[in-house]
């Protein structure tokens, strides 16, 4: 289960954290340099068979929270979107393309199979107002904040304005 988690600012690549300043952490370093994940060479060995777990991007406007996430292959009737209280739950299936016995196949990267991702909302969203939209292989599911919780600007009142209050 993944939480919103706000991201104020962006890491040094390959730094110490300012949460733990003393760890350096080369395999983060890796992955964000070279978009190399070096686990992921050893499934092989591990004879795991590989799963399709699609990445989301989480991101908050002023008025609502954006959830983004590349699911090629992925078929309308494939997908699930549910929400219970205040956990949402996006599932989905994306079925192996058929291999004919004549085809040799030289390599095979693609995954296959069924996904689940949930994700803990924070309080006031709107979820009546919920849109999602499957266009072009991206999920994008707009969650509103309820007009409570969204942010107002306050106005300050001139000298003029509490002049002419006070004589009221």
């Amino acid at each position: 289960m993944a939480n919103i988690i706000r991201r104020n600012e962006p890491r040094a690549v390959g730094r110490p954290t300012t949460e733990w300043p003393w760890q350096w952490e080369p395999f983060r370093a890796m992955r964000d340099l070279m978009r190399w994940d070096p686990f992921s060479e050893l499934e092989p060995i591990l004879h795991r068979e590989p799963v399709f777990s699609p990445r989301f991007d989480v991101t908050e406007t002023g008025g609502t929270y954006v959830f983004k996430a590349d699911l090629p292959g992925v078929k309308e009737s494939d997908l699930e979107i549910s929400l219970t209280g205040n956990q949402l739950r996006i599932s989905g299936h994306r079925g192996e393309e058929r291999v004919e016995e004549s085809d040799r196949s030289h390599v095979t990267e693609r995954t296959y199979g069924s996904f689940l991702r949930s994700f803990t909302l924070p309080e006031g969203c709107d979820p009546d107002h919920a849109h999602a939209d499957l266009k072009d292989g991206v999920l994008t599911l707009t969650m509103p904040k309820k007009p409570e919780v969204q942010p107002r600007k306050i106005t300050i009142a001139s000298e003029s304005e509490k002049a002419s209050k006070g004589r009221a």
